[in-house]
């Protein structure tokens, strides 16, 4: 591989065989890789993650530090680090070593002719990089002068303080025509390249600024590199767009970046959250509340290109833990961007969100108004985004007439049906017949399985592959099948998070039943999603609740014979010699977390009821019975906050 410096154009001179090795000692090869994506340890000193040059479910894209190289099993691409740098960022492979060369700190020399020389001229891309950097300095110092006192002016108003600009180099563009291209011109860049990325643009008489009279937001790549601008307009006299961005240029392609990912990689990777909000400023407002997490697009509609970086920080594979979050504004606008999400949603391995305020306001001015603990309460409130999509849908119908409830059944049938996992279709046709209120889920689940058929037949797939419930999909060989329903089809998915979770609750329940004590006996059956963990549950009730169980092997004997037929004799075995997946130190902590989570999404239940039974209600003519129930909603949704606290660690 170090021919690759050999065979440089001579021209530009050519790197010193010397440099290029020391370039590849000096840059870790886990480190580097680890800026685009999570890598865990898979054993015998290797690691392992999504591989970013093909798509897939579960990792095959392997890294070897003590050997420097990386391989994917998956699409057999493999070099050095050099290469990786070269293939990720479409780079030569002068320009990766340049590149590489300057995070590490190593001085190169190119051969010129006899004699080893420093090139004055690097490649494009280390040229706009170093410009944009130039020119990112120049505007949070321009944010500082008396001009820049707009900007000031509009940060602070939006609760942002001069340290938090700081933080994530919010600058301000002068209003004058030439200022940036005057400064960049006398730190010796060329008009050709201020003009190929971006930063300045023609006019009549040569190069003008692209962003003049603007707050500016750096927009950096996952390794930290300026590579663009978003640009906010604050004169009211500024006849263009509320916000401006870099064009499409060598190293910003709007469709493959995310702002705040830099410094929020670390997070989603720890946390396997990932909240996707709208602006620059609900970015920063989120990070600064707490939600770390938080990251969005550069000027266009959340797509493919962004939810390959997402997987691949998540390491978005057969795990149930993972979550991504989108925010939208309470308004139809808000509601369409979220029902164009639902077609992305599937895309993904883990489990999608949507978290919205019902007032319509975003993360940055919900902290403005209610303070840090609301933009988490926003996103700890989140809603499954297929539930959002079919409620979105219903909610536009009149309920209380049986013409309304069958409009908004063929409304809402379509969207069930494009979910592509049959078992978490049948799923939500169920939930999509208790929140119409029709009461016949058979009649439903015919309508959506008629849909979903016609769909089929016009070429789109009833199943995701390599999803769950498909082929290769997560967790295939180790949940087994769901129960079947008489149509042969999975009653639940196995993968479901909240299933899972509850199985774990029940594995506690059966396996170290002390662990629980008496809240776990006032959860009902019918908080179980998955009815033969309801199944089970009324066995523990029925054998007295798990505050009566003695010895273990009398506990789960006892189980047994309570059991009504041999399935549930079958889950029960299974749930008594399935390991508890913990991952905490303490047993009755993550026991503790469990039960919170089921108590949460029970009471999350309740409050639904109350509130639908308010909304029926007029306050003027039942004032007793609406203020009774208001009484019981504030109560709920304090148990409820109680319970989100204690079970953050089940997530």
């Amino acid at each position: 591989m170090s021919d690759g410096g050999i065979r440089l154009a001579a021209v530009a001179g050519r790197i010193r065989n010397e440099d290029i090795a020391l370039v590849r000692e000096r840059s870790s090869i886990d480190e580097v890789i680890g800026e685009y994506l999570q890598l865990r340890n898979a054993g015998g000193g290797n690691l392992k993650g999504l591989c970013p040059f093909h798509d897939e479910k579960s990792p095959s894209f392997n890294v070897t530090p003590s050997r420097g190289l990386w391989y994917c099993f998956g699409c057999s691409a493999g070099g050095d680090v050099i290469k990786f740098v070269q293939e990720i960022d479409h780079l030569s492979f002068g320009e990766a070593v340049e590149r590489l060369a300057a995070k590490a700190g190593v001085q190169l020399r190119y051969e010129d002719g006899g004699g080893y020389t420093p090139r004055q001229d690097g490649g494009q891309r280390a040229r706009l990089l170093e410009a944009h950097r130039a020119a990112a300095e120049y505007y949070a110092e321009m944010l500082a002068s008396p001009e820049g006192g707009i900007g000031r002016k509009f940060l602070s108003e939006r609760g942002f303080e001069a340290a938090d600009a700081q933080r994530y180099g919010v600058g301000f563009a002068p209003r004058e025509w030439e200022a940036l291209v005057r400064h960049l011109r006398g730190r010796g860049f060329a008009d050709r390249d201020l003009i190929a990325g971006g930063l300045a643009k023609e006019g009549r008489r040569g190069p003008m600024d692209r962003f003049r009279g603007r707050l500016i937001w750096p927009i950096r790549d996952l390794s930290g590199d300026v590579i663009g601008f978003g640009a906010r307009k604050l004169y009211d006299d500024d006849d263009g767009p509320k916000y401006l961005n870099t064009p499409e240029s060598p190293i910003f392609h709007k469709g493959s970046v995310l702002y705040g990912a830099d410094l929020a990689k670390k997070e989603i990777a720890r946390r396997r959250q990932a909240v996707v909000v709208e602006g620059y400023t609900d970015v920063m407002a989120c990070h600064l509340s707490g939600v770390p997490t938080a990251i969005a697009t550069c000027g266009t509609s959340f797509g493919d290109e962004h939810i390959k970086i997402l997987r691949r920080l998540l390491m978005d594979q057969d795990e149930f833990r993972g979550e991504v979050i989108f925010t939208f504004d309470g308004d139809s606008a808000g509601q369409r961007a979220a029902l164009r999400a639902f077609a992305d949603e599937q895309k993904f391995v883990t489990q999608t969100f949507v978290a919205v305020q019902p007032d319509g306001l975003d993360p940055c001015d919900l902290r403005i108004r209610h303070g840090e603990a609301a933009v988490r309460d926003l996103v700890a409130s989140r809603l499954p985004l297929f539930e959002f999509a079919i409620r979105s849908v219903i909610q536009e119908r009149d309920l209380d007439t049986a013409e309304g409830r069958l409009a908004a059944l063929d409304a809402a049938a379509p969207v069930v049906a494009s979910i592509k996992d049959r078992a978490l279709r049948q799923m939500y046709a169920v939930s999509l017949d208790r929140w119409l209120g029709i009461m016949d889920e058979q009649f439903v689940l015919s309508r959506v399985r008629e849909l979903a058929a016609r769909r089929s037949q016009n070429g789109r797939p009833g199943r995701r592959p390599g999803g769950p419930g498909g082929p290769g999909g997560p967790g295939q060989g180790t949940a087994g099948p769901g129960p079947r329903t008489d149509a042969g089809r999975p009653a639940f998915d196995l993968n479901d998070p909240e299933v899972r979770r509850e199985r774990e609750l029940l594995k506690v329940a059966v396996q170290r039943p002390a662990l629980l004590g008496p809240e776990f006996d006032q959860v009902p059956a019918a908080a179980f999603i998955a009815p033969p963990h309801a199944a089970v549950r009324e066995v523990i009730a029925g054998a007295g609740g798990v505050a009566v169980a003695a010895g273990a092997a009398q506990w789960v004997a006892l189980l047994l014979e309570r059991a009504p037929n041999d399935q549930v004799k079958e889950l029960i075995t299974r749930l008594g010699v399935d390991p508890v997946h913990s991952a905490h130190e303490s047993d009755d902590r993550y026991a503790g977390e469990l039960l919170a989570r089921i108590q949460e999404r029970q009471l999350t239940r309740l409050i639904n009821d109350v509130k639908s039974k308010l909304e029926r209600l007029n306050a003027a003519e039942a004032a007793e019975e609406y203020n009774r129930l208001f009484g019981d909603l504030v109560a709920l949704e304090q148990q409820r906050r109680v319970m989100r606290e204690r079970g953050l660690g089940a997530q």
